[in-house]
């Protein structure tokens, strides 16, 4: 598929998820047929996303800032098991540790952090994650990072359904004062197991929602960074190195390269990013575009953050397209990742 033509199919999947319109499946249902028997085989060989202990990492990092009279920032991570950070052992290899004690060392303040991603889950999933998050109103986060999709395209989930839930979770979460980074759908068509023409499948299927959830993540208010593009080429490459022991998730130094993309971004919703770092940079080819063709390009290309700019245009809304420059995360100390243990959970 081409950009532009992913770029019309995700603007029609945002507009009937916007709209209320009828269910746009992300493959063709005689294709999803005829592939059923070796989706069934892919998931008996990697596992169904729901088994393993998933470490808990909540709590506060980056102790050794202490700044009087100065809250610790509020970060909380949403979405599945990605964002939940299934497949490693450590807490501090998880992708919320990564980024709570990064945004830390960028803002030379504490970060609490709280996690309600649950591994399996898809896009309809947010709406009770949104509430736990929102339950008390005194407590809203400074940012949220949401990580969704995967689930929802292994288990055919229209995708007009898929964005319509992931819309108004970032909806809620921007009213409710929160900022919002979503990390698009990843590629599928990087699991080892996974073989042609399935392969193909996933990953068409894997960009196409990553471009529409992007669409309708930018038109309520949030940001959103490119996984699948990020992780593909270098899980191909090295899956031996990126991918968990279940073949499947991300190992720990998989987690730290999605986390080490989405971190800039994190960072510069709070404001915490250097100036000359928000102007777009032709030589890195970044600019505006319409949301859509924005959206498409994002999907194709690794780590590229996608946010509002104009809000209208001859071809709708408008986004800045930015490839920030990566900042390198490493797991957290020994001292802040035995904080989620003592420290009380927000």
């Amino acid at each position: 598929m081409t950009r532009m033509s992913r770029a019309r199919v995700a603007r029609r999947i945002a507009a009937g998820a916007a709209y209320g319109g009828g269910g746009i499946g992300l493959a063709g249902a005689a294709a999803v047929g005829l592939l059923l028997a070796e989706v069934q085989m892919a998931k008996r060989q990697v596992g169904n996303g729901t088994s393993g202990r998933v470490p808990v990492a909540d709590g506060r990092y980056g102790t050794a800032y202490t700044v009087p009279d100065e809250p610790p920032l509020r970060l909380t991570m949403l979405g599945d098991s990605t964002a939940a950070g299934q497949g490693v052992h450590r807490a501090g290899q998880t992708p919320g540790a990564l980024l709570a004690s990064g945004l830390a060392a960028v803002a030379e303040r504490q970060v609490t952090l709280h996690n309600v991603a649950l591994p399996g889950a898809t896009s309809d999933d947010l709406d009770r994650q949104v509430a736990l998050v929102l339950a008390d109103p005194t407590r809203v986060p400074d940012v949220c990072v949401i990580m969704i999709g995967a689930n929802d395209v292994t288990h055919h989930m229209p995708a007009t359904r898929s964005v319509r839930h992931l819309s108004s979770a970032v909806r809620r979460l921007r009213t409710a004062g929160a900022e919002v980074v979503v990390g698009t759908c990843p590629d599928l068509g990087t699991v080892e197991q996974v073989q042609q023409p399935l392969r193909w499948l996933a990953r068409r299927a894997s960009r196409q929602l990553a471009a529409a959830q992007t669409i309708g993540t930018v038109e309520q208010g949030g940001r959103t960074v490119s996984l699948g593009d990020l992780l593909g080429p270098e899980f191909e490459a090295n899956p031996r190195e990126l991918f968990g022991p279940d073949h499947y998730h991300p190992s720990a130094e998989g987690y730290a390269t999605a986390a080490m993309a989405v971190l800039p971004t994190v960072c510069a919703t709070l404001g915490l990013w250097p100036a000359d770092e928000e102007r777009p940079d032709i030589s890195r080819r970044e600019g505006f575009l319409p949301v859509a063709r924005a959206a498409a390009e994002a999907a194709s290309e690794a780590g590229t953050e996608v946010t509002a700019a104009m809000p209208t245009g001859p071809r709708g809304p408008w986004a800045l397209l930015k490839r920030r420059k990566r900042r390198r995360v490493h797991e957290p100390a020994t001292e802040a990742t035995s904080a989620p243990s003592t420290q009380p959970t927000p």
